[in-house]
């Protein structure tokens, strides 16, 4: 697949992005995303310094990142433990049946 490139605006500044053919949508939204999660926190921070504000939208996002893949696990864990025992009870019985049937 090849690389589009695509220019986003982000503070006011255009840069190219190159993104795989047909992302250039969605590359687009999260531009946007990050574009007005900058512009809200200089507006309640009052910090004007862009390396500042992209340092901590970049932890922010991190951070929002890291409890969902956390949360994500947690779920994925539960769902295996819940899969074990319908397994253990189906295998339960299916060996009663078959004992059943003797």
């Amino acid at each position: 697949m090849s690389n589009q490139a695509v220019d986003v605006e982000i503070l006011g500044k255009l840069t190219r992005v190159n993104c795989p053919a047909g992302q250039e949508e969605s590359l687009i939204e999260a531009a946007a995303d990050l574009d007005n999660r900058l512009k809200e926190m200089a507006e309640r921070t009052k910090v004007t310094n862009e390396v500042k504000l992209l340092t901590i939208a970049a932890l922010n996002i991190c951070y929002e990142l890291q409890t969902k893949q956390n949360d994500n696990s947690q779920k994925q864990n539960a769902l295996t433990e819940r899969m074990e025992l319908l397994t253990t009870s189906l295998e339960d019985a299916l060996s009663k049946v078959k004992l059943g049937q003797q």
